[in-house]
């Protein structure tokens, strides 16, 4: 379901910004060496193209010996996709991250009012304790917080009642829809009814930091004028479950978190996830708001950056979310994130074309079926053969991966702390679990992402869920 009427808004128009600057609320920085955006981003490809290069000489009687077997053209497909371009990624990521010193956010004088939606399907495990994470928020404004019942079979709509009728809560208000109609669906209902010009999205199954609400805002106003959305830090709540949990830890702590600050650097977000993350409701509603897709919040965020628009990253606004504790699960999560891209890029096809640093990281994303068909379909196979004494596909050449791997973690570790040490929060120790990532994680997450490929290309019936 999408508004049936999209609101036309000017590219200038930033309701409550406009009104801060009338009121003479403008959050000053604090004078520092600026280094251009553009020059930086120089400098990071530059390093990244020098170390592809040298990767490649070095590889050079790999990909002989490679295309001696299954010709030149394939031999090129799995060592680009297995090693050239994976360090190409990793190298830059690297020299990006050295390079990020963003203004701090500084608290302003007044805070906007904000509406929540929070979609919600069979969570009655959850949906409390969601609640309970918005009422411990210090935000020195109104809140409109709409639970969006999508026609949920257990005690979702029973808990979200006894929270009313238990606690002072005017703020919170419940929309139950008569079925249920898939998660775009309900977020569009509660644009609906949304009285404030910015909305936030809240998964039902996640928890708020003290202050994520404050600090989230705060990036907002902090950030350039043409910003319509920021994305939240999304971090593991239950990740001492399991080793399914305890790995998908450090990917949303290194992985996701990092490449969300990166491309924040150069302008644009490419996924303000719906888990949390901040809108301005207008900007929303112009684009027709969230489109029936699996990658609603994929789709969203493209439609935003094909206008031109730039969609932020709060590092230091956190919210902790269940994440998937079975590996069918992970691996269904998986396949519909990588699906999401290509449902994005469907329908959104102009963010191509538009000549911005973004265009960088559109076109990067649209390297991943290259590395993950390589993987899965090269190195995975390479790995069984090399188990037998064959190196052709795996062996000594693959090596040149790991100063990259281990210089791009080294500095996601280290940004990581130091924007945890900010908030008063730690690191917890997890080696297991990173051992899991560094050595295993991909075995799983790039053939997941073929299926998800697959599914789109053969228009395979789409669901949501991963529970």
């Amino acid at each position: 379901m999408r508004l049936e009427h999209p609101v036309p808004i000017a590219a200038e128009q930033l309701p409550w910004r406009a009104l801060a600057r009338h009121r003479g609320i403008e959050i000053q920085q604090p004078r520092r060496t600026y280094v251009p955006v553009a020059v930086k981003f120089g400098i990071a490809l530059a390093a990244a193209i020098a170390w592809m290069a040298l990767s490649a000489w070095l590889a050079q009687g790999w990909l002989a010996e490679l295309s001696q077997v299954v010709g030149m053209a394939l031999a090129i497909f799995l060592v680009g996709g297995i090693a050239l371009v994976p360090g190409f990624m990793n190298m830059f990521l690297f020299t990006s991250l050295l390079l990020d010193r963003r203004p701090p956010r500084q608290a302003a004088a007044e805070y906007p009012p904000l509406t929540i939606l929070i979609a919600a399907y069979n969570e009655e495990a959850s949906i409390a304790d969601t609640l309970r994470s918005i009422a411990a928020q210090e935000y020195p404004a109104p809140l409109q917080v709409l639970v969006i019942d999508d026609g949920s079979k257990d005690g979702t709509v029973r808990e979200v009642e006894a929270y009313q009728r238990s606690h002072d809560a005017p703020w919170l208000e419940l929309i139950r829809m008569p079925q249920n109609g898939g998660k775009s669906r309900a977020l569009n209902a509660g644009l609906e009814r949304a009285r404030h010009d910015l909305i936030v999205t809240l998964d039902a199954d996640s928890y708020l930091h003290r202050n994520a609400l404050r600090h989230i805002v705060e990036r907002y106003l902090s950030d350039p004028q043409h910003t319509r959305a920021v994305a939240g830090t999304v971090l593991v709540r239950n990740s001492r479950v399991n080793w399914v949990t305890r790995m998908q830890e450090w990917d949303y702590f290194h992985g996701i978190s990092s490449i969300k600050r990166v491309q924040s650097l150069y302008q644009g977000t490419l996924v303000a996830q719906g888990a949390f993350s901040l809108y301005e409701r207008d900007a929303v509603r112009a684009v027709g708001g969230w489109s029936d897709r699996v990658g609603e919040d994929i789709v969203l965020t493209w439609a935003m950056l094909g206008r031109g628009w730039r969609v932020g990253h709060a590092e230091d606004a956190y919210c902790f979310t269940r994440v998937p504790e079975t590996l069918p699960q992970l691996i269904r999560q998986r396949r519909r994130w990588a699906r999401g891209m290509f449902e994005a890029l469907r329908q959104h096809p102009e963010v191509l074309r538009r000549r911005r640093l973004t265009q960088f990281f559109i076109f990067w994303n649209l390297l991943f079926p290259w590395t993950d068909l390589a993987f899965t379909f090269g190195f995975l196979p390479g790995l069984v053969l090399a188990l037998f004494g064959n190196y052709m596909i795996v062996g000594p050449m693959t090596l040149a991966l790991l100063p990259a791997a281990l210089l791009v973690n080294a500095i996601m570790f280290r940004v990581g702390r130091r924007t945890f040490d900010r908030v008063g929060m730690r690191v917890r120790r997890n080696p297991g679990g990173f051992l899991l990532y560094a050595l295993g994680y991909s075995l799983v997450m790039q053939p997941a992402s073929v299926l998800g490929y697959a599914s789109e290309v053969l228009n395979l019936r789409r669901t949501w869920g991963t529970k």
